[in-house]
């Protein structure tokens, strides 16, 4: 028994024993494969020696090792709900280091906003709704916050200096053409970070920073196309997206204070701004390169650490960078080539040259057709036009918000901080050239429909700039009461080509849009109304005579250029004492975004005022359209009574009618209408001082007097031989949609088509029965049509169709086409309809709850009948006495 007992004992301890070793060797094994995971992403490899000449953390899909965390938040996508993977991302952004975090931000950065090739749709943040989804609205909205775990996560990889690439190819085109003709794009944000193709990889790309790589992404989500269900409706303003960009607009470019710094890191410092570096790949410039604002301050700083803004304003540049970038920089090939001065046009044609001779082929033609292509295809849609329109309102606040003392250039490159120079030229040097050629765009290639209203409320946002001022607030309610300050004219007169050209694009496509539309005339009613405040128009005017002044040849003018803003260097340097002139500023503004050979025409010249009478005309006459339209609708809605409806008021046989959008939306919107269209005649006449003498003359030539009946007229004709014919204005009127002919039925009135409202065999039966009777007495019926008595009088009524007869004479159609009036004959094709039917029906339920039969009914209903068309007959008598 005692040896069992030492066995069993023996046996406990050799299994405790093997646990034990088995639990050691687990441990040292666990602890072995995380450091080898660990020292596996500091390996060097081939193409960091080949293509980086700085530490980068982009590790290549073909030698980069297996990562268990990303594997996991991969599985996490499928089988956790996302509530659950927004708090596991908020745990291992706070747990683990940034050496593990880079390899997972590539593929978190696009599970979030999307593939660049639109398939995978990511988040959907552009149709995320607060009121539709609250609970992951919120989540998203918390996570992806400028203070949120998402940009904690940014900066957390932006202290490490970790690169990550940006295929060129999903650049917008005109970029990608500049940059695969190794012609190098004036913007800043791509200096030194294009980067040979990788090992196993196609086309180049770019090394971005973390907070550059996150930008990029966010940015581009608006404008790639994405297969949305269309059953989605999103109102744009209460989408993620549209309230993120407006919490990253805030938060980086504010309108009080400084910008926010990141959060600390480990050691206590700062996240330090990004370094200059080397370009991989050669390029040929446009010429004069910008200087960032973050490098041209710190090369005056004693200290970089000396001032925290001058560390943290790189981040408002870059995306401001970014945006303009993704959402403004598409333009055409014409304004790619006219936008380049001559000295940049003959060095870019010299390395071009040079590079052909070299490879034995000719320039890079293909990029260019291709980028023609590419304008013509490029469509922004309505919630990108919002977007950018959100951008303009705050550049503007942003702007504004520059303290008075330190608006004058003379401050500005020794007291000045960087964030209160960046709003000094945030606008000339960022946006006004590609805000331009946007709009440029949007004005040329956007359908003819009310959707433009986003375009219109963008452009007209940039050009009330004083709308955004801090002093908005201490303005008279109405403005028309108010004069614009004189402190706007300098930004009226810089930015002369956004007041004048657009607008002539403007009156060009008011000219094609049918104004009896409430939409569009509250389209033109908005634009005529900004226009129309007191002092701009004045403005734009002193703006044309500084462009139209001749050229003085002084000493220390002699050897100035026109420098297009495609040079934002000379925008940032010294403020240059030559340039002080309006006239100047006016002239380079307009020759830098129309080149020097453009031809400026004048918004107060003869040529447009002449658009403008005729954009006058079409409101006078579409003026007349929506009160004809509502006369006409008043009419229709009295005539539907009960007396009609039982059959007592003539049937409109034709069935015919005109109708507008305005019929659908009621008396309200016509009047709306009218109020539109007679406010914005009232702004035009004010903006181009146009007479009285001049307007009433307008409204004569347009026929605003009513015609004898009150009734809408028909389009400008003359009478002929040959009937009515139409004048040059009549057709005019017609294609225009502002007059019209009645489209009616000008055949036999017994011959017309069998309507809906009939009794098809009824119609049959009774028009074989009026054959009848108007063969057999035919003869009969003319003797008693042609007596002059009251017997006459009285037979022509029941015989005769005068009311075809009238409509007959004002047809436009030519004598021998139209249908000959028909003599004297019985009709009894109203018995089929319907609506007789069920009236006679009705009457004689009525009389049988009265004990009167059908037979007393009807004799009844003859002798009422006979009353009414003897009153009817001695009217007609004493009102035409005359007539036959």
């Amino acid at each position: 028994m005692m040896m069992m007992m030492v066995m069993v004992m023996m046996m406990m301890v050799m299994m405790t024993m093997v646990i034990v070793m088995m639990k050691m060797m687990m441990m040292v094994m666990s602890s072995l494969l995380q450091e080898d995971l660990a020292l596996g992403e500091d390996f060097p490899k081939t193409t960091d020696f080949l293509y980086s000449p700085w530490k980068t953390g982009m590790a290549f899909p073909h030698v980069q090792p297996p990562s268990f965390l990303l594997a996991s938040l991969k599985a996490d996508c499928v089988s956790k709900p996302f509530t659950q993977r927004c708090h596991d991302l908020v745990k291992v952004i706070e747990d683990f280091p940034a050496k593990e975090l880079h390899s997972i931000f590539p593929w978190l950065v696009e599970n979030i906003f999307g593939s660049l090739d639109g398939i995978m749709v990511g988040w959907n943040l552009r149709c995320l709704q607060g009121r539709v989804n609250p609970v992951e609205y919120s989540i998203a909205m918390e996570f992806l916050d400028p203070s949120g775990p998402m940009m904690k996560l940014v900066y957390k990889l932006q202290a490490e200096d970790y690169k990550y690439d940006f295929p060129v190819s999903y650049l917008p085109e005109p970029v990608r053409a500049c940059i695969q003709e190794r012609v190098l794009p004036e913007c800043p944000l791509y200096h030194n970070k294009v980067q040979l193709p990788a090992a196993g990889t196609q086309g180049l790309h770019l090394a971005l920073n973390p907070f550059e790589y996150y930008m990029f992404f966010f940015a581009l989500s608006l404008i790639t196309q994405r297969n949305f269900p269309l059953s989605i409706h999103v109102r744009t303003s209460d989408c993620a997206y549209f309230i993120l960009v407006d919490r990253y607009l805030t938060w980086f470019l504010p309108t009080e204070g400084n910008v926010v710094p990141p959060p600390s890191t480990t050691l206590g410092g700062t996240i330090p701004s990004p370094t200059p570096r080397s370009p991989a790949v050669p390029f040929t410039s446009y010429g004069l390169h910008h200087t960032s604002l973050l490098k041209r301050h710190i090369s005056h700083q004693p200290s970089v650490n000396a001032d925290p803004a001058s560390q943290e304003i790189w981040r408002s540049e870059t995306l401001l960078q970014v945006f303009v970038e993704m959402w403004l920089h598409h333009y055409s090939l014409e304004m790619y080539q006219k936008m380049q001065s001559p000295h940049a046009k003959l060095e870019v044609l010299h390395y071009r040259l040079s590079l052909s001779s070299s490879l034995h082929s000719s320039p890079a033609q293909p990029s260019y057709q291709a980028l023609h292509a590419y304008q013509e295809s490029f469509k922004p849609t309505e919630e990108h036009v919002l977007v950018v329109r959100l951008l303009v309102k705050h550049l503007h606040a942003f702007s504004n918000s520059l303290k008075p003392e330190q608006m004058s250039p003379s401050t500005h490159s020794h007291t000045a901080s960087p964030l209160e120079e960046f709003k000094r030229v945030v606008i000339p040097r960022f946006v006004q050239e590609k805000l331009y050629i946007f709009l440029q765009h949007c004005f040329g290639h956007w359908p003819l429909d009310a959707s433009f209203r986003a375009v219109l409320e963008m452009w007209l946002s940039y050009l009330q700039p004083w709308r955004y001022a801090p002093e908005k607030q201490f303005l008279i309610a109405d403005p028309q009461t108010r004069s614009i300050p004189e402190k706007w004219a300098p930004f009226v007169q810089e930015n002369l080509l956004m007041y004048t050209k657009l607008f002539i694009g403007f009156l060009n496509r008011a000219l094609r849009t049918d104004l009896v539309s409430p939409k569009n005339a509250l389209m033109v009613f908005r634009v005529a109304k900004v226009f129309a405040q007191p002092n701009l128009a004045e403005m734009i005017q002193k703006g044309e005579q500084l462009f139209l002044e001749p050229e003085l040849v002084i000493p220390h003018r002699q050897h100035r250029v026109f420098m297009t803003p495609t040079f934002p260097g000379t925008l940032l340097s010294s403020w240059s004492p030559a340039i002080t002139d309006a006239s100047f500023k006016v002239k380079n503004h307009i020759y830098s975004l129309e080149g020097q050979d453009g031809q400026y025409k004048q918004m107060f010249g003869p040529e447009v005022r002449t658009l403008v009478l005729r954009l006058a005309q079409m409101i006078a006459q579409a003026k007349q359209t929506a009160n004809s339209l509502s006369d006409y609708s008043s009419e229709t809605s009295s005539n539907h009574s009960f007396l009609s409806w039982l059959g007592f008021q003539p049937i409109d046989l034709n069935g015919t009618y005109s109708t507008n959008d305005l019929d659908e939306l009621g008396q309200d919107s016509i009047k709306k209408t009218d109020e539109y269209l007679e406010k914005a005649l009232e702004y035009l006449c004010q903006i181009f001082r146009l007479s009285e003498a001049q307007l009433t003359q307008l409204l004569m030539s347009v026929g605003m007097a009513p015609n004898e009946n009150g009734k809408k007229q028909l389009p400008d004709c003359v009478m002929s031989d040959e009937g009515l014919v139409l004048t040059p204005l009549g057709r005019y009127q017609i294609i225009n949609g502002l007059r019209k002919f009645e489209i009616e039925y000008q055949g036999d009135l017994e011959l017309q088509p069998i309507r809906s409202y009939e009794m098809a065999p009824l119609v049959r039966l009774l028009f074989k029965l009026s054959s009848a009777v108007n063969c057999r007495f035919a003869g009969q019926m003319e003797a008693l049509c042609s007596r002059e008595d009251f017997l006459g009088a009285f037979c022509r009524f029941h015989l005769i169709d005068s009311v075809q007869a009238e409509k007959i004479r004002l047809s436009p159609v030519v004598p021998h086409r139209a249908s000959r009036i028909h003599g004297p004959r019985v009709s009894l094709r109203f018995l089929a309809s319907y609506r007789t039917l069920v009236s006679l029906l009705m009457v004689f339920f009525i009389a049988s709850l009265f004990c009167i039969g059908p037979i007393p009914c009807t004799l009844l209903l003859f002798v009422f009948y006979l009353l009414y068309a003897v009153m009817m007959t001695a009217l007609t008598q004493k009102l035409k006495p005359h007539q036959h």
